[in-house]
């Protein structure tokens, strides 16, 4: 069974239509990936599922159970999460505050000492700096604080939202890094990414998005191999 089916989704802003009819599956333990460039639609997409833009088309299933038109919080509720663009932490709190904002959550709230454990063996340096506020640190190190948050929500599917913008190259490589090795434990990973070169390099499958619709799909390789994908995304 697929842990996520979108199918014939529409999303309107207004007047203005931001996806049209568009379809994808991500299967359990799978790393899927959406590409495409700025204003394709695939923050909209990443809304769409977790419940902040209402639909003006199609369904949305998790593990095979309509969840379009659940509010956020139930959907989060169902273990689908997920880490922002632009990190969105809270500046003046410490990053150990950040992670447990994270662990709000019923069923999470129990055994935030575990998780928090855990999200500490993921990330060492947030322990060194866990009583350091969120703005005092780099950039790279507030991205591992907003995967570290998601983690702490103990989710089924994390969703990540252009998780190397504004990286230095090293740090790119690390957070892409820290993304296999989530997809290697098991985790099921629905990427959305510019980086389109790391991208096709670690996704089990992608999608190709222009306009608000899909417009290609198939592994790293083959998309490597689709002239007009290279000649678009990977500038050869």
């Amino acid at each position: 069974m697929n842990v996520l089916d979108v199918k014939d989704v529409a999303v309107k802003y207004g007047d203005l239509q931001a996806l049209w009819g568009i379809s994808f599956s991500v299967k359990k333990g799978q790393l899927v990936a959406l590409i495409g460039a700025n204003g394709a639609g695939k923050t909209t997409t990443l809304k769409s599922i977790c419940g902040l833009v209402p639909l003006a088309g199609g369904e949305i299933k998790h593990n095979g159970s309509v969840i379009s038109g659940q509010p956020v919080h139930k959907v989060v509720d169902l273990g689908i999460t997920l880490v922002p663009e632009g990190r969105q932490l809270f500046s003046k709190m410490t990053v150990e505050e950040n992670l447990l904002v994270g662990a709000y959550l019923k069923r999470t709230h129990s055994k935030r000492a575990a998780t928090l454990k855990h999200v500490y063996t993921v990330f060492p340096r947030l322990e060194e700096r866990r009583n350091q506020t969120a703005e005092t640190l780099s950039g790279g190190e507030q991205q591992m604080v907003a995967i570290g948050r998601a983690l702490m929500q103990d989710p089924q599917v994390i969703m990540f939202d252009e998780p190397s913008l504004g990286l230095a190259p090293l740090m790119v490589k690390e957070v892409f890094n820290v993304i296999q090795e989530l997809h290697r434990q098991g985790l099921t990973i629905f990427l959305v990414e510019q980086n389109v070169h790391q991208t096709l390099k670690v996704a089990d499958y992608c999608y190709v998005m222009e306009n608000g619709r899909i417009v290609g799909e198939g592994t790293g390789k083959q998309l490597e191999a689709d002239e007009s994908i290279r000649e678009a995304y990977l500038g050869f």
